[in-house]
């Protein structure tokens, strides 16, 4: 009887063994592929960093699949029969694990509708920035604005479940149309010329804008066929109104939403320069002055 015990402990160690080997084996042969596979993809200076990204991502998940399950066939004798067991569980494991299969259910439909992809600017609820990386259960995106003013990096990298795309409206700045419409004001006095200045400042944004016309407007017919988006003028303009502060001009045009905080400081030098050098275009703002007056008993101050 100890003859067939030892017998039946030797046959068990020596299949974990060959197990083990194998288990390796199948490690070693699939990592080996997908080194090979990532070098193949990757091969070219000029490569597309979305393809190669989405490539990559496309072999990993593809091999780990398989790993499991050639893994698991090896260690479970009945393999076949985890199915049926599954689905015995997949209620509770539903209710249990339930915002685990909602964010692999967003990544679905990430992958499978392509509300943003990677390299996109988008706003999703309260949360705003480049699109850096898109994983099973969060994607991550490299924050813009919060305390940086003009839409620029904060630096920090906010990650967002999956799950967000069924509960929060999202906005994309690099889907459709590549352009934003971005506005700036600018008040004049009453009894400023505000024709010259509407000249001088269509001007500004004429030269600024003059090599990038055909690129707005092939981007804008293409909008068109996509997309129910149309505009009925796409070069800058400027609109006028009266103000509390006086004339009111808006500097309304297209821009790549990444640069919008370079065109407006390109813009506001541009135009203090312009109209320091006309006499008649004064520009207004609030201003307070505080007068001090000293006590004549104690000596304090007072408004």
């Amino acid at each position: 009887m100890e003859n067939w015990v030892e017998y039946l402990n030797d046959i068990v160690e020596y299949e974990v063994r060959w197990n083990i080997y194998k288990t390796v084996l199948i490690i070693l042969i699939l990592w080996l592929i997908k080194k090979g596979a990532y070098k193949l993809i990757g091969i070219g200076k000029d490569s597309d960093l979305k393809r190669v990204y989405h490539w990559r991502k496309t072999i990993q998940y593809t091999l780990v699949f398989i790993g499991l399950l050639l893994v698991g066939n090896i260690w479970i004798s009945n393999f076949q029969s985890i199915t049926t067991f599954l689905g015995l569980l997949s209620a509770g494991i539903a209710i249990a694990l339930k915002d685990i299969f909602v964010n692999i259910a967003g990544w679905i439909f990430i992958y499978w509708r392509k509300p943003f992809d990677v390299g996109d600017r988008i706003q999703i609820g309260d949360y705003k920035g480049d699109v850096v990386d898109l994983r099973l259960f969060q994607f991550s995106l490299l924050e813009v604005g919060n305390w940086v003013d003009a839409d620029q990096s904060t630096g920090r990298i906010v990650h967002v479940p999956n799950g967000k795309v069924f509960t929060d409206p999202q906005a994309n700045y690099s889907q459709g149309f590549d352009y934003i419409w971005n506005e700036q004001n600018i008040n004049i006095s009453l009894d400023s010329d505000y024709k010259k200045a509407q000249v001088i400042l269509k001007e500004i944004m004429n030269k600024m804008f003059q090599s990038d016309f055909k690129t707005i407007e092939y981007a804008l017919r293409k909008a068109q066929k996509e997309h129910f988006i149309s505009f009925s003028q796409y070069t800058p303009t400027v609109y006028s109104k009266i103000h509390e502060r006086g004339i009111q001009l808006s500097l309304r045009y297209l821009c790549n939403p990444r640069k919008r905080r370079f065109f407006e400081h390109y813009f506001t030098e541009e135009m203090i320069d312009r109209f320091r050098m006309e006499p008649e275009i004064k520009i207004v703002y609030p201003i307070t002055s505080i007068y001090l007056e000293k006590g004549s008993e104690d000596g304090a101050s007072k408004l």
